[in-house]
């Protein structure tokens, strides 16, 4: 497979399939869509869209990636216009349906980089494919505790120079861990928390 470095990016709401199946579909028809689209109108570094995932959008960017300030940056932006958005339909729909139902929700973003990613044209949309493709997915089902962070694989990290990496954001610090795949092995990566950024 010929070389064809892609950046994944894999913003993916927590909480889903509990709101789901608490709330009634024409509400969860609403606030779904309007959060999906809230993040992918806050795509500031041309990230594009391959898919959208039921709860989550699969992002990617081939070529050079953007800087590590900029992407944590764009990661930061994600989190606040998702939860801004929610705080919003939250007061909407609080005050139409009289019952507080929307903020069982919240955000992880994944972000993973692959040498090696197809890209295959299905209708107007660009289907990825490859391990990598599969390595990001994978990384969603992880020991973190907490269900909003921010997740960096080490094959993301490894493309910066370490004094470009700045390991505190100012509203968390990136904590490294790893994870044991079948068939993939160990995946390292680090991740931040983001309830003080909430705050």
């Amino acid at each position: 497979m010929a070389s064809n470095p892609t950046l994944i990016c894999i913003p993916d709401i927590s909480g889903f399939t509990r709101f789901m199946s608490d709330t009634n579909i024409e509400l969860s028809a609403k606030v779904i869509p309007a959060l999906l689209n809230k993040i992918i109108y806050a795509n500031e570094i041309g990230l594009r869209v391959s898919e959208i995932e039921g709860d989550a959008i699969l992002f990617f960017k081939k070529g050079k990636l953007p800087s590590f300030e900029d992407l944590i940056s764009q990661c930061k932006t994600f989190f606040t216009q998702f939860y801004l958005q929610l705080e919003a339909l939250s007061q909407q729909y609080s005050e139409e349906h009289g019952i507080d139902q929307v903020p069982k929700l919240g955000l992880k973003i994944i972000l993973h980089y692959g040498e090696h990613v197809e890209s295959v044209q299905i209708g107007n949309r660009i289907k990825l494919m490859g391990e990598d493709v599969i390595v990001a997915h994978r990384l969603l089902k992880n020991d973190i505790e907490e269900n909003e962070y921010l997740l960096i694989s080490e094959n993301v990290l490894n493309q910066y120079q370490p004094k470009d990496i700045k390991r505190n954001f100012g509203w968390g610090e990136l904590q490294g861990d790893e994870i044991r795949y079948k068939h993939l092995g160990d995946i390292n990566y680090s991740y931040v928390k983001v309830h003080k950024l909430l705050e």
